[in-house]
């Protein structure tokens, strides 16, 4: 049985290593006005960013720009910081870099509390059972997402975790570009890909609930947090994905590398 399992998992990593990838085309920036200063915020913030050469730079910036002027950005009891606003829109960026001209049509504005809040979105100290660093609004909510300053902070100064509680809850806004977020990214995955793609998810969900996975538990709860706890770590420890979780990294990238 582990013979034809381990088959299996080569076949997988196989068809996504070997699925053609589609060309990113490179927007124009002649309108876009970007801060100076920013580079090196973003240089000092986020190691994502870092990275990149100076043309791609120049590109994640701009998208900066775009996401800022089309999102309402509010702070709940505290006054909003740049540096804030700037974490909030590379956390958006970040997931969708690599796509030509992506806009999140299902978000209008990001709410964000001075600390973790609870399911009624309390955060004041005095309020137990505050473990929720950000989330994507439904009903009353619908079109905004809520972020916790201190877990978006987090994401961003811990360098060597697999974590980012703003990029998780933008994943979860691409998960719901289909209209649902059910873990199957229909934005990002082409539709003959899903059963290749749900087989291996499901797999790695069996590992993590029987703790032989170093993903984050509330991977394994359902696919739809799979789906967004695995592009945490995609994002945050792209090599030590791709050493652990060979065939996980190659579907990811097939995802988010368009």
């Amino acid at each position: 049985m582990s013979y034809i399992i381990s088959i299996a998992i080569l076949l997988i990593v196989l068809f996504f290593a070997l699925k053609p990838k589609k060309k990113s085309k490179i927007v124009s920036l002649k309108d876009v006005i970007v801060p100076e200063h920013w580079h090196q915020i973003l240089v000092q913030n986020v190691l994502f960013y870092k990275k990149l050469t100076k043309e791609e730079q120049n590109l994640f910036q701009a998208k900066m720009v775009r996401f800022l002027e089309a999102t309402t950005i509010e702070a709940i009891h505290f006054e909003l910081e740049e540096l804030d606003r700037l974490l909030i829109a590379a956390s958006a960026v970040i997931p969708v870099f690599r796509f030509p001209n992506w806009h999140y049509a299902n978000l209008s504005t990001v709410l964000i509390y001075p600390d973790y809040f609870d399911e009624e979105l309390q955060f004041s100290s005095k309020t137990e059972g505050r473990n929720i660093g950000g989330l994507v609004g439904t009903g009353r909510f619908e079109n905004h997402m809520i972020l916790s300053r201190k877990a978006l902070h987090h994401g961003f100064s811990n360098k060597t975790d697999k974590g980012n509680t703003a990029i998780h809850e933008f994943i979860h806004l691409l998960d719901k570009a289909d209209g649902v977020v059910d873990g199957i990214p229909e934005a990002l995955l082409d539709k003959q890909y899903t059963i290749p793609y749900l087989q291996l998810v499901h797999k790695k969900m069996e590992e993590i609930n029987n703790d032989k996975s170093d993903i984050r538990n509330y991977g394994g709860t359902s696919q739809t947090e799979f789906l967004a706890v695995a592009g945490e770590y995609f994002f945050e420890r792209p090599k030590l994905l791709k050493r652990k979780h060979p065939a996980l990294y190659e579907m990811l990238e097939s995802c988010f590398v368009k």
